[in-house]
């Protein structure tokens, strides 16, 4: 089959050898032209989409494709796939429990109080005195919340659908989650009931004193509202991956809040090693005749 991989972000030099060696029969092209079969798509150059109408597949080479929904030119008709990397869904999770943790045990504080220099010391909590609240149950949140279970946190989860996790509260009622939560970590696809989430609404429904993770995509948080509950003092802190404009403007006030911690849309990189596979996975199934793994629900937007 002919392959297209077309991305203004993803780098062909870390693709391609694993690609070639996985499947050795197929041919990969770089630039438009008649017969594709399959199409990897990430951040494609202007005019990509336009052009695949007739395609198998478009395969994302991303887990989020809000972007590619968006996008008047994408062809319809087309299937789409999300990339679900283990590798990206283990970086993740290391990251919710690095932010929890950062949280729960007061390091963030801490070096606060390094800075002036001063010692004092705060109140000590067991993980089992925290809720976390994760938002969004899919492969990121199933992952993370199993993982903080096993660090003896309790963990509740708010998703669109029930889910049964064994010992996670599972919710589709948000407001319910939220009277129990500490701690709230956003791992949401972002559609348009999914914008601005987080927000003060829910953030006063929260219990005092917790923080807020947003590793999701920059859209979901409402900025002033989070800036007003941390200044209140309701919120502690918030841990801050993605951004509605990036990379975050040097003005910006997140970047020297006492109250924000900033990372560079780093929190879960699409790792090609563990992510070759999925998306052979899909090619085969795709040669077989048989239908992808991960398709998107176009009316729910992931």
């Amino acid at each position: 089959m002919n392959i297209l991989f077309a991305s203004e972000t993803e780098k062909a030099e870390f693709w391609l050898p694993l690609l070639e060696q996985a499947l050795p029969g197929d041919r990969f092209v770089f630039g438009l032209e008649e017969n594709i079969d399959i199409a990897l798509i990430a951040s494609p150059p202007p005019g990509t989409l336009a052009a695949l109408h007739g395609v198998k597949l478009i395969q994302s080479l991303w887990m989020g494709v809000e972007r590619l929904l968006a996008d008047p030119a994408y062809p319809r008709g087309v299937p789409l796939a999300r990339l679900i990397d283990p590798g990206m869904v283990a970086a993740m999770s290391e990251i919710v429990i690095a932010h929890v943790l950062d949280w729960h045990r007061h390091l963030y504080y801490y070096r606060s109080l390094q800075a002036e220099p001063r010692w004092k010391r705060v109140r000590q909590f067991l993980a089992s005195d925290r809720t976390v609240g994760i938002l969004g149950l899919g492969e990121l949140g199933g992952d993370a919340a199993r993982k903080l279970l096993a660090l003896g946190f309790q963990v509740a989860g708010f998703s669109r659908r029930p889910k049964q996790i064994d010992q996670i509260r599972s919710f589709t009622n948000l407001d319910e989650m939220l009277t129990i939560t500490d701690a709230l970590v956003c791992l949401l696809p972002l559609t348009p009931k999914t914008r601005n989430i987080l927000n003060a609404k829910t953030f006063a429904a929260m219990k005092p004193k917790g923080c807020v993770i947003n590793l999701a995509r920059g859209a979901h948080l409402a900025e002033k509202d989070l800036l007003a509950a941390l200044d209140s003092g309701h919120l502690r802190h918030a841990y801050l991956d993605v951004f509605d404009t990036e990379p975050l403007p040097a003005e910006h006030p997140f970047w020297h809040h006492p109250g924000v911690s900033v990372t560079p849309h780093a929190a879960g990189l699409t790792e090609p090693r563990t992510a070759v596979a999925k998306i052979v996975e899909n090619v085969e199934r795709v040669r077989r005749g048989e239908t992808p793994l991960n398709l998107v629900d176009f009316a729910a937007g992931y």
